[in-house]
């Protein structure tokens, strides 16, 4: 992917957008709900912290990517959920309460577990370990650009929220459909800036991109049923940590403040593209089990809650 206007000026406006409608569906409550429901978010967070990086580790040294091309997916694999997850768990028939806690606390640890994964590996794959003008760790003034990213607007939509919570209720389905229609025209005018490359594109990192989205899916509910959560917190939590922020990931790459490289972009952006084949398949799924387990309820009479 090659930076413009578009990618280093309207993509990180585009995030800064999406992120002010997270703002606006969260409360401070989203935050502490997670202390009454602990077994779910604990098992859902350490899959997103520690389970997708290895996995994607995993993924990357078997598929013996390009340096450059690992970062990129070591960066996408750090990248919180957002509010395509929440969208996907509701259509889907999910715990979307959960899901928004898990969307608002993965946001707030990106800031420090994402700098993390991706020094880490710039340090493994680039032999240099990562030049200095790269690094995107603890130092401090790239550290504010990540936050400026993810967290302040999310703030600012999370204090209108609380002061006009009317106004807010109001916004937050037409900045989230605002958010849908400019990030299609961002992505969709990269891709047609790209159109000549889009197929080496997928060639590099079409299957691992893919495979990382089912595996993450599967992970993402496998466990937490395994752990005795219930069916519908296990949905949430397959599409929270199954559905990456691949917006984020490209504006981290092509940001000339942040890793300022366009090969590391072109990751997260064929997994934008692909992911929506397993999540939907998987949503279609979800819900069509729901429908059933309620239809039989219905004809016999014997409640199919979640246990």
């Amino acid at each position: 992917m090659t930076s413009s206007v578009v990618t280093t000026v309207f993509l990180p406006i585009t995030v800064a957008v999406i992120m002010l409608g997270l703002g606006l569906s969260l409360t401070v409550g989203d935050f502490t709900r997670v202390a009454r429901q602990p077994r779910a978010a604990v098992i859902a967070l350490a899959c997103q912290v520690l389970v997708l990086p290895a996995l994607c580790l995993g993924l990357v040294l078997l598929f013996d990517l390009a340096p450059l091309l690992a970062v990129g997916m070591m960066l996408l694999a750090a990248s919180p959920g957002g509010t395509t997850a929440n969208i996907f768990s509701h259509l889907a028939r999910g715990d979307v309460a959960l899901n928004i806690s898990l969307t608002a606390i993965n946001s707030v640890l990106a800031v420090v577990t994402l700098p993390i994964v991706v020094n880490l590996a710039l340090a493994v794959f680039l032999d240099d370990g990562g030049s200095a003008d790269q690094a995107i760790g603890l130092q401090p003034a790239k550290m504010a650009q990540v936050v400026a990213i993810v967290l302040v607007p999310v703030a600012i939509g999370m204090w209108i929220r609380a002061r006009y919570a009317g106004f807010a209720e109001r916004m937050r389905r037409p900045v989230r459909a605002a958010s849908i229609v400019v990030l299609v025209a961002v992505i969709g005018v990269a891709m047609f800036q790209e159109r000549a490359n889009i197929g080496g594109f997928l060639e590099q990192v079409g299957v691992v991109a893919l495979l990382l989205s089912v595996l993450s899916l599967a992970i993402g509910y496998a466990v937490p049923r395994l752990s005795r959560v219930s069916h519908r917190q296990a949905i949430a939590s397959s599409f929270e940590i199954g559905i990456h922020n691949a917006t984020l990931a490209i504006t981290i790459a092509l940001s000339p403040a942040l890793l300022n490289n366009s090969t590391m972009a072109i990751p997260a952006a064929v997994y934008g593209v692909v992911m929506f084949l397993p999540a939907g398949a998987l949503c279609w799924y979800f819900a069509r089990y729901r429908a059933r387990e309620t239809l039989v309820s219905s004809q016999t009479g014997v409640s199919t809650s979640d246990t």
